[in-house]
């Protein structure tokens, strides 16, 4: 079984190699994906004024980038963070130091496992404020009990799929383009711990791409599990 996975790798990698080209010139799908994450980095979220929404162009615009797939690209994915909130694993130290993009001042929210795998809870645990002298971060913990809501009072339920919501851009508009907010996480979630090392059909991903994978953290998006979204606070939660 193994030795007949690896010859279907072969023939399917061979002819990848012989029939594929990348696009000579940007698509229009990839000036769209660009206009939209320009439109969102010179957002400000209505409650904060002085933070900034990081954007990453996501889905089948990023990923199909070869020529036989160009059809195949539906719609663009666009996920979007903000610079003052982080997500750590429950138990870790809040960081001291932040990539550039980060606020001078942070929210870190700690990861906690709900009863349904792959769902957690984000209670907020520590603010963090950044000294002028040497860049690093001071932390205080933070007593009250507040959450991370993943519901967004200023979109209409109907423009909600999931985790994403509906980006209006009507006026440019060539595909439609769902906004995915979600929290960054810097390191590699316990979560997802054995998925660097489970098993896998003819070696893809191969070790250096998981290395890659993992050593960019992961981001947590908002959404509740379906058994839970009429529950007024697990829904919400």
């Amino acid at each position: 079984m193994a030795d007949g996975c690896c010859d279907v790798s072969k023939i399917v990698t061979a002819f990848f190699l012989n029939t594929c080209r990348l696009p000579p010139r940007p698509r229009q799908c990839d000036v769209q994906a660009a206009a939209v994450c320009a439109a969102l980095a010179g957002l400000h979220p209505a409650d904060d004024e002085e933070a900034d929404v990081i954007p990453l162009i996501t889905g089948s615009v990023a990923e199909f980038y070869i020529e036989p797939m160009l059809p195949h690209v539906g719609d663009i994915d666009v996920m979007c963070h903000r610079n003052t909130s982080l997500a750590i694993p429950r138990g870790h130290p809040p960081p001291t130091q932040l990539p550039a993009e980060f606020h001078n001042y942070v929210k870190v929210f700690e990861i906690v496992d709900s009863h349904l795998p792959g769902y957690v809870y984000l209670p907020l645990r520590y603010l963090l404020s950044q000294c002028s002298d040497d860049g690093s971060y001071n932390c205080i913990e933070y007593d009250e009990e507040e959450y991370l809501s993943n519901k967004d009072d200023t979109v209409d339920d109907r423009d909600v799929h999931g985790p994403a919501r509906l980006y209006d851009n009507s006026d440019t508009s060539v595909l439609s383009v769902d906004r995915v907010p979600c929290v960054r996480c810097l390191s590699w979630p316990p979560q997802a711990a054995d998925w660097p090392t489970r098993h896998r059909n003819c070696g893809w991903p191969d070790a250096a791409t998981l290395d890659r994978v993992v050593s960019n953290g992961c981001d947590v998006v908002r959404v509740a599990h379906r058994q839970c979204r009429q529950h007024e606070w697990m829904g919400k939660l």
